[in-house]
């Protein structure tokens, strides 16, 4: 594989991310078709377009790295990746097909194993994230990149955790309890990543659910932004596991105990 020039990457695609939001609601606005797919979760034209857009200009950046995306089965069967991009286009379908705003467009780079870069777009609250590197992630806002670093920017007194669901699970309740979380957000889309990078929340813990390119990207941009993103018993996330599931999480912001 040529080498990546990661930054000028993440850079190039970011103008893909903002025409694919537009997409995104212009299809949206004009009426969605949808369908159930075999795993019992919704897809529409919106995914299937937006999955277009991306991986076509992807593959002109990079065209020798392998793209694994949640709308297409190429790749999927390969267990020997270590370099490749993973692509969800529609993260948080349902958000998307019920005209709720919380849904994102989302690229993950993988490189050796391990998120090298992130982009996160979501199109209905005109947020766009991005990371290429240590320190350098970024929320571009009024056309300017806006640097990331984690810190937490209001009540400082008060542990703030995002959460899948408003009902927690004992498990993740206990783990909540050792941060002395005083309260929880519902948020369904990898936008959670994106505010815990920019320090409007503390943190997230999931149980094994759902697969690496519903994390990928938020783990890169989260991570280049000084927090930290680690399973239960706080090992390290890898990426190219056997069928790309996801194993447990904890997301921190920097300097939380």
């Amino acid at each position: 594989m040529n080498e990546i020039n990661i930054k000028q990457t993440v850079e190039n695609l970011i103008d893909t991310f903002l025409d694919a939001g537009r997409l995104s609601l212009e299809l949206r606005k004009k009426g969605l078709i949808k369908e159930i797919k075999s795993d019992n979760t919704p897809v529409s034209n919106g995914d299937l377009e937006v999955n277009k857009l991306i991986t076509r200009k992807i593959n002109q950046l990079n065209p020798d790295v392998p793209l694994v995306s949640e709308e297409t089965s190429e790749n999927k069967s390969n267990t020997n990746l270590k370099n490749f991009w993973l692509i969800d286009p529609i993260d948080g379908t349902y958000d998307y097909i019920n005209d709720l705003d919380e849904f994102t467009i989302n690229a993950g780079l993988i490189i050796n194993n391990k998120p090298a870069a992130g982009l996160i777009y979501a199109p209905a609250k005109k947020r766009m994230f991005y990371s290429y590197g240590d320190n350098c992630a970024f929320e571009l806002i009024n056309e300017r990149p806006v640097k990331l670093n984690c810190e937490k920017k209001f009540n400082k007194n008060e542990i703030k955790f995002v959460s899948y669901s408003n009902k927690i699970k004992p498990e993740i309740e206990k783990i909540h309890k050792k941060y002395n979380v005083k309260k929880c957000v519902r948020m369904k889309s990898s936008l959670k990543f994106c505010v815990i990078a920019a320090g409007e929340f503390d943190g997230y813990v999931a149980e094994p659910r759902a697969s690496e390119w519903d994390i990928a990207a938020g783990h890169a941009i989260l991570f280049h932004s000084g927090g930290s993103i680690t399973d239960f018993h706080n090992n390290e996330i890898l990426y190219g596991k056997k069928d790309f599931k996801n194993p447990s999480l904890i997301l921190k912001r920097k300097n939380l105990l």
